[in-house]
């Protein structure tokens, strides 16, 4: 195996310069010059992976050195030739040009690792973050982790406790479907092109949510619940249900969100999923 440092400022540009390529920045392209932080990040990885944004490959070649089967997708046609190159090692490894947010999650595993149960791994720009994220959740696929570097801020909204400045309704969206660690935080410093942020590394658990021990009457409903609590987030929760659901009288959802414990004052930020559950449920009988 050809030893490569990806994480060399100056491979790193001398392999762009060799393929006449410029950092792009509507893909959110800062590659990592920290070597120790792509094996970090491998280490969490499974026997199965997907890999979303290689770039020119430096976290993909430890996670091949870990794997058994990586799957790369990669938007930027222009990152191939590259990818080539520095995978040329690796026998176990897929890459395929494709933008992820328009691919049937689902089917593209299950095409790639014949059902088998996978691990994400991605270093995500703050724009595609949260959408991604929800992407992955929602498509079923059977996805044991995902395992993300992101914006710190990012980070800290994705794990924030109810009640919290950071809490919002991407939080109690993932909490249904899986628990959120922070593994560790990765300063801008260790990027080229330098990020104005730092970033930090999270992995949601996908299944240790709320979604694998409790049911519900209706999921959509759930979400819709969750996206109006924090659509005003000075409103009250009753205010803003009312505006959501205007089928459903004011005092009916005043009497609701009484009958599950709640003051009528109280504000959608100090609910946690659980509690968002059980309004929901009560909400999807007026309904």
């Amino acid at each position: 195996m050809n030893f490569m440092n990806l994480t060399n400022i100056s491979e790193i540009k001398k392999i762009m310069e060799k393929h006449g390529l410029q950092f792009q920045k509507q893909f959110g392209q800062n590659f990592l010059i920290n070597p120790a932080i792509p094996g970090k990040i491998a280490d969490e990885a499974g026997k199965y992976v997907l890999e979303i944004g290689p770039g020119i490959g430096t976290l993909t070649r430890e996670l091949c050195m870990r794997a058994e089967k990586v799957a790369a997708v990669e938007i930027d046609r222009g990152l191939i030739p590259v990818l080539d190159e520095t995978l040329a090692d690796f026998d176990n490894v897929e890459v395929i040009c494709e933008d992820i947010m328009r691919l049937s999650i689902a089917d593209f595993i299950n095409d790639r690792f014949g059902g088998e149960r996978i691990t994400v791994c991605a270093n995500l720009p703050y724009y595609i973050t949260t959408p991604l994220i929800m992407l992955l959740l929602e498509s079923g696929a059977p996805i044991d982790k995902i395992t993300v570097m992101v914006q710190k801020e990012v980070a800290q909204r994705f794990s924030a406790n109810p009640g919290t400045p950071q809490y919002g309704a991407v939080t109690a969206s993932v909490a249904w479907y899986g628990s959120v660690k922070k593994l560790f935080d990765v300063p801008a410093g260790n990027f080229i092109p330098r990020p104005k942020v730092d970033s930090s590394v999270i992995q949601i658990s996908v299944g240790d949510g709320l979604r694998g021990s409790e049911s519900v009457n209706d999921e959509k409903l759930l979400f819709r619940v969750i996206s109006a609590a924090f659509a005003q987030r000075r409103k009250t929760l009753v205010n803003a249900l009312s505006f959501e659901f205007p089928n459903v009288s004011k005092e009916r959802i005043s009497e609701i969100v009484s009958e599950c414990g709640f003051v009528p004052g109280i504000r959608g930020e100090k609910l946690s999923v659980g509690d968002f559950l059980k309004i929901s449920d009560k909400l999807s009988g007026e309904l």
